[in-house]
């Protein structure tokens, strides 16, 4: 009687154990390339969206080259990508707690209401300083207040003590409504600060990114796992020799 011919082991299928095996290898690859891919689109987007903040920052100077001043930032959300004086003067409703007006700017590109966007599709913030200098209310949003004042009086603006302009610290530790008190300074002479609430917008901004949005003449600028937001910011000085040489003054 002939034997009977053994299966060829070389010709069986996978057992449980080893698609299992397998399938866990490929799951972790997939993640691992998730991971990955995530990551570098995160870079791209962080240097994307500081692009647009120095295409920002170069709107706001050749806007104040043609006007003679800087606009007023957008206020949500019924005036979308254009600017919000008030009455038509100098003094803007949302000095410092409102959004760079990309329609007014000639910015793109933009949301659905004309909102200067970031690289996440976040709206791109703008506020600029609307504090009395020399007996000028509203001195950077008002055409020929810049000139009337002079780049001497800004290095020494003594009112309201001890603020000089805008300031930017390197974390809300410590910090006051109107200096950066126990943090560091990176600078307490900015006209206007435009910022990017980062990859998370903001949603429900807490800790150091909460002083970027608390409408004061505080922001914060650092690096740090919890912290995300991108900030900039307009000195007097670029702002003055841009004007200078526009012939404005």
């Amino acid at each position: 009687m002939p034997t009977p011919a053994r299966p060829n082991p070389a010709s069986r299928g996978f057992t449980l154990v080893e698609l299992t095996i397998v399938l866990v290898i490929v799951g972790l690859l997939v993640g691992g390339m998730t991971v990955l891919l995530s990551a570098a689109q995160d870079t791209a987007n962080i240097k994307e969206t500081q692009r647009r903040l120095n295409q920002a920052q170069e709107a706001l100077l050749g806007f104040a080259a043609g006007s003679g001043r800087l606009p007023c930032p957008a206020a949500a959300p019924i005036a979308g990508g254009v600017e919000a004086p008030s009455n038509g003067t100098g003094a803007c409703t949302a000095a410092l707690d409102g959004f760079l007006p990309g329609t007014t700017l000639g910015l793109s590109p933009t949301d659905e209401q004309g909102y200067f966007v970031d690289a996440w599709g976040n709206r791109i913030r703008y506020a600029v300083y609307n504090t009395t200098i020399a007996a000028e209310t509203d001195p950077f949003t008002t055409a020929g207040k810049m000139k009337s004042i002079g780049i001497e009086t800004l290095s020494t603006n003594p009112s309201p003590t001890p603020r000089k302009l805008l300031y930017v610290c390197d974390s809300a530790t410590g910090i006051t409504g109107t200096t950066c008190g126990t943090a560091r300074t990176l600078t307490d002479t900015a006209v206007a600060v435009v910022f990017s609430m980062g990859k998370n917008g903001g949603v429900a901004a807490a800790g150091d990114e909460a002083a970027n949005t608390d409408g004061d003449v505080v922001f914060v600028s650092m690096t740090a796992a919890t912290f995300d937001d991108l900030v900039t910011w307009l000195s007097p000085n670029i702002l003055y020799n841009r004007m200078i040489a526009a012939g404005r003054f």
